[in-house]
Formats: structure tokens, C-alpha cells, sequence
């Protein structure tokens, strides 16, 4: 799988942890809902470090949780 679709598929299972919508992200983490959206939608090629660390702090997890998921394997992801 490509990058940003791991990406896209842990922010939807944290969000869904978290009991959190798409809006209170944006709230608790000042990332504009059309970025997130466009990150969740799988809109960008790649994600920005500091986009995914502001995600972060609005899920109240380090960038380092964000990256501990099967997802992120080298045998899941793409070259």
C-alpha cells in the first residue's frame, strides 16, 4: 500500500479510538478541516511531518504512537 494511504488508515482508526470527528480534530489541533480531509481522501501524494505532529497533539499522542501500526511495516508499504 502507499504511504499516504497507511497514513490516511491510522488517522481514520485513531479518530475512531478517540471517538473524535474530522471537526474536532481540527479544533483541538488547528490543522484546517480541508487539509485533514484532503489527507483522509488520500488528495496528497505525501504528508508533511509537521501536519501529522499537529494531528498528533490534537490527538493527544506522540508522532511516535502515530507510526506504532502493522500499517507502517516495510512489508505492508509500497517503494
Amino acid at each position: 500500500m502507499q504511504l499516504n494511504k497507511a497514513v490516511s488508515l491510522r488517522l481514520n482508526e485513531l479518530l475512531e479510538e478517540k471517538n473524535m470527528t474530522q471537526y474536532q480534530l481540527y479544533m483541538k489541533s488547528g490543522v484546517p478541516k480541508s487539509t485533514i480531509g484532503n489527507v483522509i481522501n488520500c488528495t496528497y501524494d505525501s504528508v508533511k511531518l509537521r501536519i501529522i505532529h499537529e494531528m498528533c497533539q490534537g490527538l493527544e499522542i506522540s508522532v511516535s504512537e502515530f507510526f506504532q501500526s502493522p500499517l507502517f511495516e516495510e512489508c505492508n508499504l509500497e517503494p
